[in-house]
């Protein structure tokens, strides 16, 4: 009552399920725990856990540096207060093969009920930026090989991101994600697709579920919901723009601020405190308090 209803497999099980009727799923990204709580309440299909938006909410840029413990850590939080099935991101799964494996059950731990692993090396670098480096083929199979083999639900499950499509071109990144296929991912994250006729030719090349990434200010044109659709993807990213949203409101409102030396020229741009309290749960919890207080034997 105080947090969510599903548990971890359950949410798992939907995944899989949404998967499977071949709709496409709209993921927002979701940088704090209230952020997915309002992305539930506006009817999406699932939340997005973007490292490089958690990177910059510790002020540091998306280069590697976040670690598998803050990680998953922002995981749990967030996923405990939502019903929604969550995707994270998982980097390049923290080292070697050994080390993605483990990320795994740590994702498991954590509640989530999928993430995903991309192909460059460390120190990674942000998807739609250039100068990107990849490990081989081979590397980045044993990951998703060892990541395969290491979890315990069969519904987890393990999206496999290819960023080699700018520097091998884009028959060398399909012919990577076959192997990454037969390998063992689930699902195939293209990423910094350039226009439709990218995107159309992956899903030519495949069977399995694609997900695209509709990152603001990056390679990627913003597709809507039915053209994505009608290009027969399958999940719908959407990793910073909650924090986007938020750092340019309190930018902009501090600025206000320290101009107008007063808070109450911002009030109007704020969530009202009935509202913030009706996305915590505020009543719940009282309820919850009242009914414990005044049991009797």
């Amino acid at each position: 009552m105080l947090f969510t209803n599903k548990t971890p497999a359950e949410k798992r099980a939907d995944f899989k399920k949404m998967l499977a009727s071949g709709k496409l799923i709209q993921m927002p990204g979701a940088h704090s725990p209230i952020v997915a709580r309002i992305v539930e309440e506006l009817g999406f299909d699932g939340i997005y856990i973007s490292g490089g938006a958690l990177s910059a909410d510790l002020a540091l840029p998306d280069i590697g540096l976040i670690t598998l413990d803050e990680l998953t850590m922002r995981g749990k939080q967030i996923a405990r207060v939502t019903d929604l099935p969550a995707l994270s991101d998982a980097d390049t799964g923290f080292g070697e093969a050994m080390n993605a494996a483990r990320t795994i059950r740590e994702m498991e731990d954590a509640g989530l009920a999928a993430c995903h692993l991309e192909d460059q090396e460390l120190p990674k670098r942000c998807g739609h930026l250039d100068n990107k480096v990849l490990v081989d083929t081979k590397t980045m199979v044993q990951k998703i090989k060892a990541a395969a083999s290491a979890r315990r639900d069969p519904n987890f499950v393990i999206v496999a991101r290819t960023d080699s499509k700018e520097s091998e071109g884009l028959d060398a990144a399909i012919a990577r994600c076959k192997a990454y296929v037969d390998a063992g991912a689930d699902v195939i994250f293209p990423e910094a697709m350039h226009n439709e006729k990218d995107f159309a030719a992956f899903r030519s090349a495949f069977k399995v579920p694609l997900l695209a990434n509709l990152t603001e200010f990056g390679k990627t044109p913003l597709l809507t919901k039915k053209q994505l659709t009608d290009l027969g993807y399958n999940i719908a990213i959407y990793p910073v723009t909650s924090l986007r949203l938020a750092m340019k409101n309190v930018e902009e409102g501090y600025g206000r601020l320290k101009r107008d030396e007063t808070n109450a020229n911002i009030v109007p741009d704020m969530m009202t405190r009935k509202r913030l309290y009706e996305v915590l749960h505020y009543e719940d919890y009282g309820a919850f308090d009242q009914s414990v207080y005044n049991f009797k034997l």
